[in-house]
C-alpha cells in the first residue's frame, strides 16, 4: 500500500476487517494496517505513527474503555473511531469523555465511516500543525530569554539595536499566533478566511468613525485573533447543522476566555487581548463572557461584534448553507441596533455597507 495517510484497524472479526480494508483502500488514498487483538494493536500503535485508529469496542483480551485509555496514553492526539456492537449511551458518554472522536454501529455504513475518516484526518492534520506551532512558540520563548541576557549587558551601547530586535521578535510572535488562528478558521471550510474578512469590515467601519491609525491597527490584529479560542471547541460542535444544546452552547461561550488565556503571556498584546475578550458582549448587557453593557464595552470590541455578525450572515455555515443577501444581513444589523449592537457603530456600518 502506498497511501500517505495511515489507519490502524483493531478488530477481532477478521472477515469484517479485511472487507473494510479492501473497501477503504480501493482508491489507494489510505494505508491500512490490520490487527486482530487489542494487545497486538497497542503494540504496533506504540511503535508506529498512525493518523486514525478504528477499534472495535470490547474484545476478549482487553475491555473497551481500557483500550481507549491505553491508546490515549501512547498518543494523546490520537483520533479514535469506535466500532460499537450496540449503542450504550453511558459507555458512549464515557468514551467521548476520554477523547474518542466518534463511533459507528453495526451494520456499518461505509459512506458514514468514510466521512468520519476524512474529517478525522483533517482534524489530525490540524492537531499536528498546532503541536508544531506550540513547539515553535516555546522555542521562541527560550530564544527570547537568551537574547534578553545578552541585551542586558549591551543595553547602553545598543539601544537602537535592541528596539529593532524586539520589534522583529514581536512580529515573529504575531505571525505565529496568526498562523494558528488561520489554522483554526480552516478546521471548517465554512469559516475559512472568516477572521480575515471580519478584519476588512471592521477596518472600514473604524475608518468611517475617524479612529486613529494605531487604534485601527489594534482592531485589525484583534479581528485576526478573535476566534483563536475555538481551538478548545469540539469539531462536532463547530460543524453541527442543528441547534446547539445548552452544554454545547456553554462550550462555545468559553472561546473568548480561551483565546485570552492563550494570548496573555504576550504582554505587548494587552490592548488587543481586551478587544478579543469583549467581542461577544452585547450593547444591552446580554452578551458573554461577563455581560458588559454600553460604553463599558470597548469601542473596538463593539466594532468587531458588528463586523463578526455581518460576515457570519453573509457566509455559508453548517447550520445555514445559503448565506443571507446583503440586504437581509444589513436589515438584521439595523434590527438589533441598541440591543445587540452599539447604535453609533451601526450608523457608521450603514454608511459604508455599500462597500462591503
Amino acid at each position: 500500500m502506498n497511501g500517505s495517510q495511515r489507519i490502524l484497524l483493531i478488530n477481532d472479526d477478521e472477515p469484517l476487517s479485511r472487507y473494510l480494508r479492501d473497501r477503504l483502500a480501493v482508491n489507494g488514498e489510505y494505508s491500512i494496517s490490520l490487527e486482530f487483538s487489542a494487545r497486538s494493536g497497542l503494540e504496533i500503535f506504540s511503535h508506529n505513527s498512525f493518523d486514525i485508529v478504528i477499534a472495535k469496542f470490547g474484545m476478549p483480551d482487553l475491555e473497551g474503555i481500557e483500550l481507549v485509555k491505553e491508546l490515549k496514553n501512547i498518543d494523546p492526539d490520537s483520533i479514535i473511531i469506535i466500532l460499537a456492537e450496540e449503542a450504550n449511551p453511558r459507555l458512549l458518554k464515557e468514551m467521548y469523555r476520554l477523547g474518542v472522536y466518534d463511533s459507528i454501529g453495526k451494520p456499518i455504513n461505509l459512506e458514514k465511516l468514510a466521512f468520519l475518516i476524512k474529517k478525522g484526518m483533517d482534524l489530525h492534520s490540524l492537531m499536528v500543525a498546532h503541536r508544531k506551532l506550540k513547539h515553535g512558540l516555546q522555542e521562541h520563548n527560550v530564544d527570547l530569554q537568551k537574547q534578553n541576557i545578552l541585551l542586558a549587558k549591551r543595553i547602553e551601547e545598543s539601544t537602537k539595536n535592541l528596539t529593532r530586535l524586539y520589534e522583529d521578535l514581536r512580529q515573529t510572535y504575531m505571525r505565529t499566533i496568526k498562523a494558528l488562528a488561520q489554522a483554526i478558521d480552516a478546521r471548517d471550510h465554512y469559516t475559512h478566511s472568516h477572521s480575515e474578512n471580519v478584519a476588512k469590515i471592521a477596518v472600514t467601519i473604524a475608518e468611517e468613525m475617524g479612529l486613529s491609525a494605531a487604534e485601527i491597527e489594534m482592531i485589525r490584529d484583534a479581528c485576526e485573533l478573535h476566534d483563536l479560542g475555538k481551538i478548545g471547541v469540539e469539531d462536532n460542535i463547530l460543524g453541527k447543522p442543528s441547534a446547539l444544546t445548552d452544554k454545547e452552547w456553554e462550550q462555545i461561550k468559553r472561546h473568548p476566555q480561551t483565546a485570552v488565556d492563550i494570548l496573555e503571556p504576550l504582554t505587548f498584546l494587552n490592548e488587543v487581548i481586551d478587544l478579543v475578550r469583549q467581542h461577544h458582549e452585547h450593547y444591552d448587557g446580554t452578551g458573554y463572557p461577563v455581560g458588559r453593557k454600553g460604553d463599558d464595552i470597548l469601542l473596538g470590541a463593539r466594532i468587531i461584534h458588528v463586523s463578526d455578525a455581518y460576515e457570519a450572515m453573509r457566509s455559508p455555515r453548517s447550520y445555514r448553507k445559503i448565506p443571507l443577501s446583503k440586504e437581509e444581513a444589513v436589515l438584521e444589523i439595523k434590527k438589533h441596533s441598541g440591543t445587540q449592537f452599539d447604535p453609533l457603530v451601526v450608523e457608521a456600518f450603514l454608511k459604508v455597507s455599500y462597500k462591503l
